[in-house]
């Protein structure tokens, strides 16, 4: 399929061609995440954006990880407390592992799909002009074609839409999108949506203030919640469409006591939305949160989630890349993925569901209502104002994850759905974001992004 290049980019780039790199698939040595994440950054998040974005009445506090905004508190690292963090990163088997891409033919030789990239531009030799004639312009130079995905398995991505846009409805066509996360309430779009793609889930969110765990009554917020969400999702122009609602955003509990109020919280709003046969979405935690040993007092509102038929929600992003602090960090632009790989940001759910949710039962249905490249996440290697994905390309092409923008940034959500299809519990991820908001165009995937998820999507279809 033909792509073009993208009109603008966050950093200028240098006019380099994308080839085929010449990538022998050997078994790297896997490397565990560092025992002591980096620290939280203290910068702007996406949190406190989308609650001015749709109005909401009060700007948030939190940091990209859930942390005060000037705070320099550390990610949470091993602890002495019911489950020490740095013994639930499995110790790799060494057994080969699973090439996520299978292999295609590329000219001569047979290569790990190195896809998308850019087929190598033709040298252009110039026609020298007659000495009679005006000379000729030069030749325009050729349009960027990504090598497509092979065909496999149905893959488990979908999208954080914040507005209508006609690129959307182009992916939902493939009928690949898994689930689609909005705060676009709009009752002819959620209709467009379904009509479009039947099988997509649709799950909304009310803009509402961040709570504050430490003096809030659960029951009685439970109340107010539905006193605002009911007029909304009880509306009959959204009810048939909306298969699940969020509460509160990456909410941030800083001790047992809150989270054990916030699970009272989620498991009574989870029990008045089954009343009226509405499903809850519950936790919704940013990345890197909560502190593993924090989960137990969380609990009460899996267990609601299991009883009423609702869904766990999680966000998991990374950066530099999506294997940064995995087991698959540093190990190339194609490392693979395995059922025993888990991480500190991305991966991170396997840790939670192996050792903490799997052995009490509630190994419930899980939705990442949020993923993706986020600089905002942690102190990390990379250009150090870096932000969304864009940001990122040039990192990319100097470090061998591909020279071409788009196409290294689809790859590496490739290696994520790898994962996610792996896992039966989960139900899909939302990329964040197409079609993003004002203030976050360097997470946006609109564009070339989106036309090469198009051709992955296309081929990764339910049959």
């Amino acid at each position: 399929m033909s792509l073009d290049e993208p009109t603008e980019r966050p950093r200028p780039q240098t006019d380099e061609q994308e080839c085929h790199d010449d990538v022998q698939m050997t078994e790297a040595s896997q490397k565990a995440p560092a025992a002591e994440p980096p620290t939280a950054r203290p910068d702007m998040n996406r949190r406190r954006f989308l609650n001015r974005a749709v109005g909401g009445a009060a700007a948030l506090t939190l940091a990209a990880c859930g942390r005060g905004k000037n705070s320099q508190s550390p990610m949470p690292g091993p602890t002495a407390t019911q489950v020490s963090e740095s013994s639930l990163i499995p110790t790799p088997s060494g057994a080969p592992y699973k090439v996520f891409m299978p292999v295609v033919e590329n000219g001569q030789s047979a290569q790990a799909a190195l896809v998308p990239t850019i087929t190598p531009e033709p040298t252009l030799t110039p026609t020298p002009p007659k000495a009679t004639a005006t000379p000729a312009p030069p030749t325009p130079t050729p349009t960027p074609v990504a090598t497509p995905f092979p065909p496999g398995p149905p893959g488990k991505l979908g999208l954080f839409v914040a507005r209508n846009h006609p690129q959307l409805f182009d992916l939902l066509k493939t009928q690949g999108v898994s689930v689609v996360k909005t705060l676009e309430l709009d009752g002819n779009f959620a209709k467009q949506i379904k009509e479009t793609s039947p099988r997509t889930l649709l799950i909304g969110r009310i803009d509402l203030p961040q709570l504050n765990l430490a003096t809030f009554d659960p029951l009685g917020e439970a109340r107010r919640f539905m006193e605002e969400l009911a007029p909304v999702a009880e509306d009959p122009r959204r009810q048939p469409y909306f298969d699940g609602w969020e509460s509160y955003n990456e909410p941030v509990a800083a001790s047992g006591d809150e989270m054990a109020k916030l699970a009272e919280f989620e498991a009574e709003r989870t029990r008045l939305l089954a009343e009226r046969g509405l499903r809850s979405v519950v936790g919704n935690f940013g990345a890197g949160q909560p502190p593993l040993e924090l989960w137990e007092r969380f609990l009460p509102a899996v267990q609601a989630v299991q009883q009423y038929n609702g869904w766990l929600g999680l966000h998991e992003y990374s950066a530099p890349t999506m294997y940064y602090l995995t087991t698959r960090e540093n190990q190339g632009r194609y490392p693979g993925v395995s059922p025993e790989d888990s991480g500190w940001l991305t991966l991170r759910y396997r840790q939670v569901y192996n050792q903490i949710l799997k052995p009490t039962g509630l190994a419930v249905p899980l939705i990442f209502t949020e993923l993706g490249i986020d600089g905002l996440v942690t102190e990390r290697p990379g250009p150090p104002d870096a932000r969304g994905w864009k940001d990122f390309q040039r990192y990319w092409a100097e470090n061998g994850y591909g020279l071409w923008g788009p196409g290294a940034y689809i790859e590496q959500l490739v290696w994520y759905d790898e994962a996610m299809r792996q896992d039966e519990y989960v139900i899909g991820g939302c990329i964040y974001a197409l079609a993003a908001s004002a203030g976050w165009e360097s997470y946006d995937i609109l564009g070339p992004a989106a036309a090469v998820l198009e051709q992955y999507l296309s081929v990764h279809a339910p049959a």
